[in-house]
């Protein structure tokens, strides 16, 4: 969770890793300003509002720059077809396409998820997921109820995730999703 700027600074830093943003020239800063990388903005977006909403700060400026992340934010999102809540993401989180975006606010996911277009981790009966860390998320994936992903998982398109699968270094498919290969993360 990102309660000051340190902690602002190193998810960041991690986001920016994930999605590829490096330092740029000067041209390249210029040719910025007529065609914005939303992707990246999103969670520049989503970050410094995590942090003015975390940070508990009372005075005039601080929720003046709250309301404006949200607001910044919440229109970008809507823009890009993201409903994605703030504090539900480690650092590393990377979106490489628009499109559908569903995340419930109570689910738990690690640092360094991929989330492709059509995924939904959303509630059911029993409750919400929690994701660990290097999980790649497949298009159209459905991820539902009270379950638990382990870390260096890879869920492939159009998945439904119905049951827990705490195991580390697997692949899941199919509907429903079973294992179908265990591997190291970088084997893939």
């Amino acid at each position: 969770m990102v309660k000051n700027k340190t902690i602002l600074k190193h998810y960041l830093q991690e986001d920016a890793k994930a999605n590829d943003i490096i330092s740029i020239t000067i041209y390249e800063l210029f040719l910025t300003i007529f065609t914005p990388n939303l992707l990246w903005s999103f969670i520049k977006y989503l970050r410094h509002y995590e942090y003015y909403l975390n940070a508990n700060k009372k005075d005039i400026v601080s929720r003046l720059k709250r309301k404006y992340y949200l607001v910044k934010y919440k229109n970008l999102g809507y823009k890009l077809g993201f409903s994605i809540p703030p504090n539900v993401f480690g650092p590393g989180l990377r979106i490489p396409h628009y499109g559908t975006i569903v995340v419930h606010p109570f689910a738990i996911v690690g640092a360094n998820c991929v989330l492709q277009a059509g995924v939904n981790i959303g509630i059911n009966n029993n409750g919400v997921p929690i994701i660990g860390n290097n999980v790649y998320i497949g298009p159209g994936a459905k991820l539902m109820g009270s379950i638990k992903i382990g870390n260096d998982v890879a869920i492939g398109a159009n998945t439904v995730v119905t049951k827990s699968f705490p195991e580390s270094n697997i692949t899941i498919v199919g509907v429903p999703a079973k294992i179908i290969k265990y591997t190291k993360a970088d084997e893939r």
